[in-house]
């Protein structure tokens, strides 16, 4: 069983938290499972989990999400790790999930590791599901440098074999960069619903690799040229709080520490 520690807020963030805790935020949990009992169970909260979502107050829009082998995107599924993704109302509504919630409470039994991240919404383009649930926040600390983001698509039928032929290509250089801390490929559906979470130090790491990566410059382009998506969305938030631990520390308070 695992339990969730801490959290990790810095002294800023601390600052005006009555009014942040009032404004909408997104939370995202990875989960990490071991043993076929537990990963059997985590395959199947896929599905049963919505019913208990569907009672919990302050939801605004959630997604659950399974996640490929490696850090990137990756049709292959990796069977010991899921995510879930909640836009609430205000952090008081995230906070009491976490503290009393019985699918939180079934979720920390059956996980060997669970880490959530608290972000706040910068901006977003594009749609998910048809909608864009993420309002700018506010309350942005002008002194929190890191930034996450998720690209999220629905790749075209048609367009599968050529866009999962490229992947690697416009990938290669994103996991040795230095000013990366942490990144998952996760989806709704295999295969055709993907996303990437990244985690960057800051935009300008971000904004290097972008633009500043031949390979990834170029899959920019070539998702303009041949259309390979039906839906698609980026967004960025700034991370302030986490709590838990992934691969035995918290990637983000680490982070966190070395600011100070």
């Amino acid at each position: 069983m695992v339990t969730h520690p801490k959290n990790n807020t810095t002294n800023a963030d601390r600052r005006g938290y009555s009014s942040a805790m009032q404004e909408s935020i997104t939370t995202l949990t990875f989960c990490k499972y071991t043993g076929l009992r537990r990963k059997i169970w985590a395959f199947g909260m896929m599905q049963y989990a919505h019913a208990h979502l569907a009672k919990v107050p302050g939801i605004r829009f959630y997604k659950l999400l399974g996640s490929g082998k490696g850090k990137g995107f990756n049709p292959l599924p990796d069977w010991s790790t899921y995510a879930v993704l909640i836009v609430w109302e205000n952090e008081k509504a995230a906070n009491d999930f976490f503290a009393a919630a019985k699918l939180a409470r079934l979720y920390e039994e059956k996980t060997t590791e669970m880490w959530t991240l608290y972000l706040r919404h910068l901006t977003a383009k594009g749609a998910w599901s048809g909608q864009n649930p993420f309002t700018e926040s506010k309350n942005v600390s002008p002194e929190n440098p890191l930034l996450a983001v998720v690209t999220r698509a629905t790749i075209k039928p048609k367009l599968l074999y050529a866009f999962w032929k490229y992947v690697p290509t416009s990938h290669r250089r994103l996991h040795d960069n230095p000013g990366l801390i942490f990144t998952k490929g996760v989806g709704e559906v295999p295969i055709i619903q993907m996303a990437t979470f990244s985690l960057w130090r800051d935009k300008e790491s971000l904004m290097s690799f972008a633009y500043g990566e031949k390979e990834h410059r170029k899959a920019v382009e070539q998702t303009r040229k041949l259309d390979w998506y039906s839906e698609e969305m980026f967004a960025r938030f700034q991370p302030y709080r986490s709590v838990g631990t992934w691969g035995g520390s918290d990637p983000l308070q680490e982070m966190l520490d070395v600011r100070r």
